[in-house]
C-alpha cells in the first residue's frame, strides 16, 4: 500500500520564506518518488505548492475540503480545484475538515504555515501521529520544536528537516516503525474463527 501523507501549511503565504514554494513543491515530489499519496486541505498557497510538485512528478493527489459541495468550494470558500486528482467535500468547515485531514493520513509534513496549521499540528500531535517539519520555511514551521519544548510534552514522533527528500525519508520510517509494532504475531486466517449462527429475533 501507498503511504497517505499529508501537507499541512498557510493558505496566504505572504510570512512565508523566500524558498518555500520550492522547498514544499519538492516535499510534493519527494511524497511521489518515495511510494506516497499527497493529501492536502484542498486550500491555497502551501497546499497547491505541493500538489503542484506531486503532479510535475506524475503523482495522485487528495484534497479534504471544508465545503460540502464543488460550488460551495469554489463559490462560498473560494478554494482552488487544479492539481488534485480527488477532492472529498466534508462540508464540516475548517476545524472538522481539519480533523478528518489529519485521521485520513500516515502522517503530516508541516510546512511554512499559520494557525490552520498549528490546528492541524496539535490534532496529529494529540493522535500521535508521525509529524516531519519542514525547517527554515517560516511561520508554524520554524516555531514548533520551540513551542514543543517549552510545553513540555516531548513527542519522538517528530522529526525536523531543511532537506524535503531527507524529511519525507524520515518521515516514512517512523510510519514504517509505527506498522512493524502494531504487526500481529501472525496473519490473520478467516479460516480459524469461529462460526456464529444467525437466531430469529
Amino acid at each position: 500500500m501507498k503511504y497517505k501523507i499529508c501537507v499541512s501549511g498557510a493558505a496566504e503565504t505572504g510570512h512565508c520564506s523566500p524558498d518555500a514554494k520550492e522547498r514544499t513543491e519538492e516535499i510534493g515530489r519527494e511524497i511521489i518518488r518515495q511510494n506516497g499519496v499527497l493529501i492536502t486541505g484542498a486550500t491555497t498557497g502551501a497546499p497547491v505548492w505541493a500538489t503542484t510538485g506531486a503532479k510535475e512528478e506524475g503523482g495522485f493527489s487528495i484534497g479534504l475540503s471544508p465545503a460540502s459541495s464543488e460550488i460551495e468550494h469554489v463559490k462560498k470558500y473560494r478554494l482552488p480545484t487544479e492539481s488534485l486528482d480527488i477532492i472529498i467535500f466534508t462540508g464540516f468547515g475548517y476545524s472538522g475538515r481539519n480533523l478528518l485531514l489529519t485521521r485520513s493520513s500516515d502522517a503530516v509534513i508541516i510546512t511554512c504555515g499559520r494557525i490552520g496549521t498549528l490546528n492541524e499540528f496539535t490534532i496529529a500531535f494529540e493522535d500521535h501521529k508521525p509529524i516531519g517539519v519542514l525547517t527554515g520555511t517560516g511561520g508554524v514551521a520554524d516555531e514548533v520544536e520551540a513551542l514543543v519544548e517549552k510545553l513540555h510534552r516531548p513527542n519522538a514522533k517528530i522529526v525536523y528537516d531543511s532537506d524535503p527528500k531527507n524529511l519525507v525519508k524520515r518521515l516514512i520510517d517512523l510510519v514504517e516503525e509505527e506498522k512493524e509494532k502494531a504487526e500481529p504475531d501472525k496473519p490473520f486466517d478467516f479460516q480459524e474463527q469461529p462460526e456464529y449462527e444467525m437466531k430469529d429475533q
